[in-house]
């Protein structure tokens, strides 16, 4: 086939595949017609061609990529062993060490704060976990469902994101892909890394719900709904439903007859980190020497070969929670491995979104998307705002469809090689344009998971109502407030001075000590006591 030179037409995919998941929210249909219409461009406009040779053309070497594979196998491990650890109660003796800490409200909110934090590695797991656990000792103290549900929402997708978790794998997916073409020739692994301190949103959502839960003050919608759990003992208002609570918890809780051991969730965890670190470095450092590069800690993650050593980690990872699991006779070696199959299987939908991303990201580079785009904001698009723009258009798709992981797909291919390019042509050194990058990536990645804590129509949201037993449009509405106050302190105090080129830590003080201010100025304590176990001042 002929070049493609950069069109107009080469819009197409990405607006086909962002229009109809806004209009239809299937991300996985609206995907592949996305790539389907990129076919029909590449296959001059002939329907019965593009159809039948988008799969060979770009679905089937976005499967053949050694890379993608290791990834595929990766996530599908990962998501064994959390099957694993919560069907053997390793991961309820982690909660079950938490709720020791629980003695009044304050601390029944800070328990389950930092319970949503230690259960990183999985935001469904999460939510189901903390959710169900927590709930009768938030109870006890008159916590409002709908603090409950907001807790548990603003630690799953917050946290998973940018820990060493089942969503690793997807997000090191499309930043691997988003790059090819655009001259970085760093490891995905270590965009992801130093993207970290530049995910504002996700950073500043988990220390928001410390500062709510410690300074017991909130605003708005909660704190009438904290007034009246208190006052009145009513953990629900008035009228409202409570959404029921119909996930299998059999799948990701223990028998009653299994013993809850800590050790059986951290140990198998620890592996998982420990043996990835292990690996990346080795890899990194070997890789680094040969080329002759100096072999400090960025030199090192910028020449790791990362697929490998995830894949090294989440197999031993596995290996460690089965053994433990039979070893102690809490599972038999056919529950084990059932658990481990039914942890897999709830990657599925996640990796034939990662696939369809890798496809329609080749469509674009195919189709010189990235070029035309430049060829038209290039010279009028302020690189410094870029991050910003990025942060609420993944907001905005993450919302309208309620998943963070399609709008993530679907930008991540468009706005990253045309933040190097804006780069390039702005005359940075190779330091000034590899920070650009991280901070587009992390606006991709943090405002994706803005618009999907905001949506009503996420299923982390969704679970998170469910598992609290809070009426769905009560936890929407109660938390959606927090959610955009602090993606607002996100823009205005990380993005835009990010573009700048301000440093991520003075941001993230700054940005910090604004919601600190926020919260003291205006918010307001929901009664002046503790409620102590009996629910008496």
């Amino acid at each position: 086939m002929e070049t493609i030179a950069p069109h107009w037409t080469s819009l197409l995919p990405p607006l086909v595949a962002i229009g109809l998941a806004l209009i239809t929210r299937q991300v996985v249909f609206s995907l592949f017609l996305g790539i389907y219409t990129g076919a029909l461009i590449a296959f001059g406009w002939n329907p019965l061609t593009a159809f039948l040779g988008l799969i060979e053309r770009y679905i089937v070497p976005a499967l053949a990529d050694a890379d993608h594979a290791a990834i595929i196998i990766f996530s599908m491990m990962l998501g064994g062993l959390v099957g694993v650890i919560s069907k053997s109660g390793g991961v309820m003796g982690i909660v079950k060490k938490v709720e020791r800490f629980a003695h009044t409200a304050r601390m029944g909110q800070v328990a389950t704060w930092l319970m949503g934090i230690l259960i990183f590695f999985d935001d469904y797991a999460n939510t189901l976990i903390v959710g169900n656990t927590m709930r009768p000792i938030t109870d006890r103290f008159r916590v409002s469902r709908e603090k409950l549900s907001f807790i548990v929402d603003s630690t799953a997708a917050p946290v998973a994101c940018m820990f060493l978790s089942t969503w690793i794998g997807y997000e090191l997916g499309v930043i691997g892909d988003s790059i090819k073409g655009t001259g970085f020739t760093e490891d995905p692994f270590s965009i992801f890394v130093m993207s970290i301190p530049y995910r504002f949103y996700a950073l500043l959502a988990i220390a928001f719900v410390g500062i709510i839960a410690i300074s017991k003050r909130d605003f708005g919608p909660m704190l009438r709904a904290e007034r009246r759990a208190r006052k009145t003992g009513e953990l629900v208002a008035p009228g409202s439903e409570p959404a029921a609570d119909v996930t299998d918890l059999s799948k990701v809780l223990p028998g009653e007859h299994i013993k809850p051991r800590w050790i059986n969730g951290a140990l198998p965890i620890a592996t998982v980190i420990v043996v990835t670190i292990i690996g990346i470095w080795h890899s990194g450092y070997e890789a680094a020497s040969a080329a002759g590069l100096a072999t400090d800690i960025k030199s090192v993650l910028a020449s790791a070969s990362s697929s490998t050593a995830l894949f090294w980690g989440s197999l031993s990872g596995c290996a460690i929670a089965i053994a433990l699991a039979v070893g102690q006779r809490l599972l038999s070696l056919h529950d084990a491995m059932e658990a481990w199959f039914a942890g897999i299987k709830s990657m599925l939908l996640a990796m034939l979104i990662l696939i369809l991303a890798w496809s329609i990201s080749a469509v674009t580079r195919e189709l010189k998307t990235a070029e035309f785009v430049v060829q038209i904001v290039g010279g009028t698009l302020p690189l410094w705002v870029v991050p910003a723009i990025t942060f609420f258009l993944a907001g905005f798709i993450s919302f309208a469809t309620g998943t963070s992981w399609g709008s993530m797909a679907i930008l991540m291919p468009i706005v990253v090689p045309l933040a190097w390019d804006l780069s390039v042509r702005a005359g940075h050194g190779p330091a000034e344009a590899h920070g650009s990058l991280y901070v587009v990536v992390s606006a991709v990645l943090a405002g994706a998971v803005w618009g999907d804590h905001c949506s009503p129509i996420s299923d982390t949201t969704v679970m998170s109502s469910m598992a609290s037993a809070c009426d769905h449009i009560d936890h929407v509405r109660t938390q959606m407030p927090y959610a955009v106050v602090v993606g607002i302190v996100s823009v205005l105090a990380g993005y835009l001075p990010a573009g700048l080129g301000f440093s991520p830590w003075a941001s993230l003080s700054i940005s910090l000590a604004v919601l600190i201010g926020l919260i003291y100025v205006f918010g307001r304590k929901a009664e002046k006591g503790n409620f102590n176990k009996g629910g008496t001042a």
